[in-house]
């Protein structure tokens, strides 16, 4: 198993904002099918990923990231609407999940790619099905941690931290995951996520399986031992 990174805890006093804007470097934390390098590639430089059935536009700047980094995000995975993509449920982040006194902090399993700041307005862009083509500011979430920039389900952004001085962003829903209905993700979706988080932690298909079906949106309508045998028929 590699070990995954830690987060740093952002800075978001206005000097430490005004010292760091604007942001050049980034680190983009995928937790859904973006984990997979080929399927972020298509985002990076246009084209469909194997088995998909959508044509990416790509970024004004195709270049493969940097660095990456697996990395474990504090709060929770959660299926909710519905995928044109993949049918079923489409993954979504809850930095900050309601849960019981004396409960521990949940975390999940991301893959951080260091990358532009026009290479992650590209994809955010792309992820509301909009052509890519204007940076994002990102003086907001580096104030509070949180930026609402619209009102589509991946334009809420999340800056959960740092990560060797570079911040660390991903894009989620504006809700929470208590305050929308869940929704089953399919069987592709689920073998496409699980392989990303053994790629990028070198977890056990086995772990990787307990780990999916306790999602919430995932969690009563598929078991470990049902994703199990997705992952194990792929690899």
């Amino acid at each position: 198993m590699i070990r995954p990174r830690r987060l740093e805890a952002l800075d978001s006093t206005p000097e430490a904002v005004h010292r760091h804007t604007p942001v050049r470097r980034l680190w983009y934390a995928a937790y859904g099918s973006n984990m997979h390098r080929e399927r972020l590639t298509a985002y990076l430089a246009g084209g469909r990923p194997p088995g998909g059935l959508r044509t990416y536009p790509g970024c004004r700047d195709p270049r493969v990231p940097t660095r990456t980094a697996p990395l474990m995000l504090p709060g929770l995975l959660y299926f909710a609407t519905e995928s044109q993509v993949w049918t079923g449920g489409r993954a979504f982040y809850d930095p900050g999940p309601a849960r019981a006194a004396g409960a521990s902090q949940p975390e999940l399993p991301s893959r951080a790619y260091l990358l532009t700041t026009g290479q992650f307005s590209d994809i955010v862009a792309q992820e509301m099905y909009r052509e890519p083509g204007e940076d994002l500011d990102l003086t907001q979430a580096l104030t509070h941690g949180r930026a609402w920039i619209g009102p589509g389900r991946y334009e809420t952004l999340v800056c959960a931290g740092t990560l060797d001085g570079s911040p660390v962003l991903t894009c989620t829903a504006p809700w929470s995951s208590d305050d929308v209905a869940l929704n089953a993700p399919s069987a592709a979706y689920l073998r496409h996520i699980g392989a990303g988080i053994v790629a990028a932690h070198d977890w056990s298909v086995h772990g990787t399986a307990r780990y999916l079906a306790g999602c919430p949106g995932a969690a009563g309508h598929w078991t470990a031992g049902e994703i199990a045998a997705l992952l194990s028929a792929a690899r």
